[in-house]
């Protein structure tokens, strides 16, 4: 009897740490910044060959460099993922379109994409800006964020029409 208590005591703990570690986590804002060519980011799944949808809620930030002062705890793309990358701003937004290689992350070339934005993943915010959205499309190798100063700016409603639509720009 005293092995049982000792094991459920011990399985409360382990229980209790989990929990706090996804509440932690949830509570720590995931920042994604873009702020020029050379330094931006966009969520990924949190783990290699994950489909884009399915990671929508628990998605992390990836940049073009590990940790950047506008995007702190961010991980680095792994090389190669990012192909091409064009930066624009006009007013009340900046973004980032362009092309990746789907292999450097094991993402299926299945796998029609989905869209990351201010409500997806919890506590998602790109520095500076009230909104963003971000689509990946391991399908067709392109990816797009658009942080916006208001939603007018930034259309998350549309998102199965893809980059090209939601985020008008060069993807060359």
């Amino acid at each position: 009897m005293a092995k049982l208590s000792t094991l459920i005591i011990i399985l409360a703990i382990v229980a209790s740490a989990h929990a706090a570690a996804v509440w932690l986590r949830r509570a720590t804002p995931q920042t994604v910044t873009v702020e020029s060519e050379e330094v931006f980011c966009s969520f990924l799944p949190k783990t290699p060959g994950e489909e884009i949808g399915d990671s929508e809620d628990d998605a992390i930030p990836f940049c073009t460099e590990a940790n950047p002062a506008n995007a702190p705890g961010a991980k680095k793309f792994p090389n190669g993922f990012i192909k091409s990358a064009n930066f624009a701003k006009g007013k009340g937004f900046v973004q980032i379109t362009g092309t990746i290689d789907r292999t450097k992350y094991k993402l299926k070339k299945s796998d029609g994409g989905g869209q990351y934005d201010t409500k997806a993943p919890s506590g998602a915010v790109c520095k500076g800006f009230k909104n963003f959205v971000n689509l990946v499309e391991p399908d067709i190798n392109t990816f797009c964020i658009r942080c916006c100063t208001d939603t007018k700016k930034c259309n998350t409603r549309i998102s199965t029409k893809g980059c090209a639509v939601v985020v008008p720009g060069d993807y060359s």
